[in-house]
């Protein structure tokens, strides 16, 4: 037995060179322990000497197939790793080539098929199967056309007003004529059905059998599809933004398209009934490619009308949807071409069951059928959504902003719903991801990332969406206009309320927190260790709390103004001489807009007190300085009609809190006497009420002979004895006069308070 350790020291020193499979093998009889045994940290000569002489036998078998089978797990999940890459490349490929190979054998066998079916029934049987088809089929038909008569009662009234047509009321024309359609096809296959199963012998039952659904049913089925989108003789109706060429093409092909596959599918059946296998001939490869080839070249002939379909009815779409328009049709050849290698690389894996609910087909036909979702979802948006809520800019904006919204939600909801589709069709599910390999796993884990990413941007959507109306309510009630250079004019604006300061600070985090989130998730879910990124962004805190103090200074700062309502977006402020309507507000600063146009930003840190100057209610005070002369009781007259006169001005009557009115007299200086007159009024106008007032004073004074005072300078001179002054004298005087006139205060006008 001291051999036996001997022979697990050395393999325990060298397990990376021993293949799992060979040392297994050696040691295949040996029973495992119930004490768990682990290898020393680290493993050298002597540490693993020492282990293997406290171990008893058991527990050396143990440990030694517990190594075995970890290193067999590991490097089998590495073989399948490798095998799926295999099969994505070298064996797609291999059947690519294998299907060239065998193109003599379909050229050879398929002749044979018919040969074989002609040996079955002869020349004499031939006859009859046409007849049984013309039987059936003929007695098909007159039961459509005996259905067709006995609905034209209910003939599909059109709309009485072709101009003006809405959606619903051609959904309703298109939803009854494609029922109608329907319901044809299915009398006709039924009755044919039925005659076949009365007279048919049941050696031809399997062969004529497939005929009426492949080649007759799907077809008119998909022709009906076609009618119902595109409407060829009926633009109006046409649900899709192309031209009739384009409209009529579309419904040709689809039938061609629909066509090919039930011949594709007719044919592999009837080989098989002869004997003559898929395996053999490959004929199904050719079918398939055929099939993908027809796809492809009719996108490419009719991309022009493709991308107006993707475009749709709307003359304002953004340039990312101009993009992915002129993008669609390369993208659909590439979907089609894409498809049919994905075809070749389940045909590698030899899982021929899978193909046989044609999940390529559906797969196919499901993503090309983008263009007519994308317009059902604009036209139900521009149907159904909200009417505008309030009048002005910002409630338009907020309109159009929520249709955008709207559509983008309803993308990703189709989006979903398209993913868990294609899912079922490749038999994709929570009950067979366990078992599956590495390559359906890979494509199972994409496949709910991609659905958590859909519902992260769902939710993000919807967030925004009801965030965005809610601000633009509140702008929109406030009277925002953001069409003018400053909210307030000359400054001093009414500001918005407090919930349209704090929503786009509370949009800005929400959306940040769901990105971040779902990003996550999604990562989580593809098999990335997401522990280290939330290290990695916890040490990043605190850096940046060590870091940058300034920074957090400042944002906390910013929530206490916040909290305490000290300014919103709108109002006129001064912090510390700095002037300014707020324009913006950010987590770190805020940016105040100067009346005369410059824009100051200003971290919430440096903020020792902020003056607001439109909050609730401004007092404006007025100096006017009239001559020694003016009788004041007039002055008084005068204030006291024009306080009237503006509160029966319809812009002026709702924002004055108290009427213009008279202070009396404020001082008498060397020029004249000084009166005051004052207003209250809500923030947001008090400048322009103020020029009104200047004007109509003025006015008021020029008709009852007031003037204001002028402050005039006297000049004594010496008396001259007839002597006339020189230039140079007349310059010392002016000069003289000027500088005494700069020496004083002026008066006679308004100063600004600001």
């Amino acid at each position: 037995m001291h051999f036996v350790k001997i022979l697990v020291l050395t393999f325990l020193l060298a397990l990376p060179a021993l293949s799992p499979a060979d040392a297994q093998s050696l040691f295949s009889s040996a029973s495992s322990a119930d004490t768990k045994v682990t290898l020393p940290d680290p493993l050298t000569e002597e540490t693993a000497n020492a282990l293997i002489s406290r171990l008893s036998d058991s527990e050396v078998r143990a440990l030694l197939l517990d190594q075995l089978n970890t290193q067999a797990v590991e490097v089998d999940d590495t073989a399948t790793l490798n095998d799926f890459f295999f099969h994505t490349t070298s064996g797609a490929a291999s059947m690519v080539a294998l299907s060239v190979r065998s193109l003599p054998v379909f050229i050879e066998k398929q002749p044979q098929a018919f040969a074989t079916f002609y040996g079955k029934i002869g020349g004499d049987g031939l006859l009859k199967l046409l007849g049984y088809m013309a039987i059936m089929f003929g007695g098909a038909a007159i039961a459509e056309m005996i259905f067709r008569r006995l609905v034209m009662k209910w003939q599909i009234q059109r709309p009485a007003d072709i101009n003006n047509i809405t959606l619903r009321e051609i959904i309703s024309f298109l939803s009854k004529r494609f029922a109608r359609e329907i319901v044809a096809v299915l009398v006709f296959i039924i009755v044919a059905m039925s005659i076949g199963t009365a007279i048919l012998p049941p050696f031809l039952g399997g062969v004529v059998g497939l005929i009426g659904p492949y080649l007759i049913a799907f077809p008119r089925i998909m022709v009906a599809v076609g009618r119902f989108l595109f409407a060829p003789q009926n633009p109006m109706f046409r649900l899709l933004n192309c031209d009739d060429r384009t409209a009529k093409a579309m419904v040709v092909n689809n039938f061609g398209l629909a066509f090919l596959i039930g011949f594709s599918a007719v044919l592999l059946q009837f080989n098989e009934f002869q004997g003559v296998t898929d395996v053999e001939t490959r004929i199904g490869f050719w079918l398939n490619l055929a099939v993908h080839l027809y796809l492809a070249a009719v996108v490419w002939k009719y991309r022009a009308g493709i991308t107006s379909m993707m475009r749709g009815f709307e003359d304002d779409i953004t340039p990312t949807e101009e993009g992915m328009a002129r993008a669609f049709p390369y993208f659909a050849i590439v979907v089609s071409l894409g498809i049919w290698w994905i075809t070749q690389i389940v045909v590698s894996y030899g899982n021929f069951e899978l193909l046989s609910s044609a999940p390529h087909y559906k797969t196919m036909m499901l993503l090309l059928f983008a263009p007519a979702m994308d317009t059902l979802i604009r036209g139900l948006v521009r149907h159904l959504s909200p009417s505008m809520t309030g009048e002005g800019p910002v409630a338009e904006r907020a309109y159009i902003s929520a249709k955008r919204s709207y559509i983008r939600i309803g993308r990703v909801v189709v989006f979903g719903i398209v993913i868990m589709a294609i899912a079922g069709f490749w038999g994709v599910s929570a009950t067979n991801i366990a078992s599956a390999g590495v390559g359906p796993q890979l494509a199972s884990n994409l496949l709910e990332f991609m659905v958590i990413m859909a519902i992260g941007y769902l939710i993000y959507e919807l967030v925004s969406l009801y965030i965005n109306r809610k601000l633009a309510a509140e702008q929109t009630a406030a009277g925002y206009m953001p069409d003018e250079e400053t909210v307030g004019g000359d400054g001093g604006g009414a500001g918005g309320s407090r919930l349209s300061t704090v929503l786009p600070l509370i949009l800005m985090v929400t959306q940040t927190t769901i990105v971040v989130v779902f990003l996550l998730l999604g990562l989580g879910n593809i098999g990335v260790d997401t522990t280290p990124l939330l290290a990695g962004a916890g040490i990043a805190g605190l850096a940046i709390g060590f870091g940058a103090q300034k920074l957090v200074t400042d944002v906390v700062s910013g929530i206490f103004f916040l909290v305490d309502d000290a300014f919103r977006t709108g109002e006129y402020v001064e912090v510390e001489g700095t002037m300014g309507t707020v324009e913006k507000i950010s987590i770190r600063s805020m940016q105040l807009r100067h009346h005369k146009g410059p824009v100051h930003t200003i971290p919430y840190g440096e903020i020792p007190k902020v003056t607001n100057f439109s909050r609730d209610w401004v007092i404006m005070k007025l100096r006017f300085t009239v001559p020694f002369d003016t009788d004041p009781n007039m002055v008084k007259k005068i204030f006291k009609k024009i306080g009237q006169d503006m509160l029966l001005l319809e812009e002026f009557k709702d924002d004055f809190l108290q009427p213009f009115k008279s202070q009396g007299m404020l001082e008498i200086d060397d020029v004249g006497m000084v009166f005051r007159g004052k207003f209250m009024a809500k923030p947001g106008t008090q400048f322009t009420m103020r020029k009104e007032i200047f004007n109509r004073v003025s006015a008021a004074f020029v008709e009852n002979g007031i003037e204001f005072a002028r402050r005039e300078v006297r000049v004594a001179l010496p008396s001259m004895d007839g002597k006339k002054l020189t230039e140079e004298d007349k310059s010392a005087i002016a000069a003289a006069a000027t500088q005494a006139a700069q020496d004083q205060l002026p008066v006679g006008g308004q100063k600004d308070d600001r």
